[in-house]
């Protein structure tokens, strides 16, 4: 079991020094452990992650800077900064900042399960199709395109 490290993780630094960029997102890790996995991104006005369901993990976003437009279990949200998001193993969402402002949130899932693992193979990937293939491998699973309309 990876045991939490104490210590401090700065604003848009990633733990250990580390960062992902995953279609154009940057996610810096903030605390790695078996039982958590907490990150950061920055979400330029236009981005998105897609619709998706984690069968595994329950997941959580508070959203520190902007809004971001949420399809939760099919249905519109809006969350603004200071705002939490719940998300329980299982339910639909996607997150999309429709703004003109960048986003940036914290996120956080609950066991890790794969998804430490999955960041690492998607750095860098600028296929759409290849990141979804390597996702439903680390319990990650999108759902057709259509499920963000």
């Amino acid at each position: 079991m990876t045991a939490l490290e104490k210590g401090i993780t700065a604003s848009g630094t990633g733990y250990g020094g580390k960062s992902w960029n995953i279609l154009g997102q940057v996610y810096f890790p903030k605390a790695v452990t078996d039982s958590t996995f907490a990150f950061e991104t920055n979400s330029d006005p236009g981005q998105f992650v897609p619709v998706h369901i984690h069968p595994t993990q329950d997941e959580f976003i508070l959203v520190q800077e902007g809004t971001l437009d949420l399809k939760l279990d099919g249905k519109w949200v809006k969350a603004h900064a200071g705002d939490l998001v719940r998300m329980p193993r299982g339910i639909p969402h996607g997150y999309f900042n429709k703004s003109d402002k960048p986003c940036r949130a914290l996120f956080w899932v609950s066991p890790m399960q794969k998804l430490e693992a999955l960041f690492n193979q998607l750095h860098n990937l600028t296929d759409p199709a290849e990141v979804v293939r390597i996702s439903a491998l680390h319990e990650v699973d999108f759902l057709p395109p259509e499920a963000n309309d």
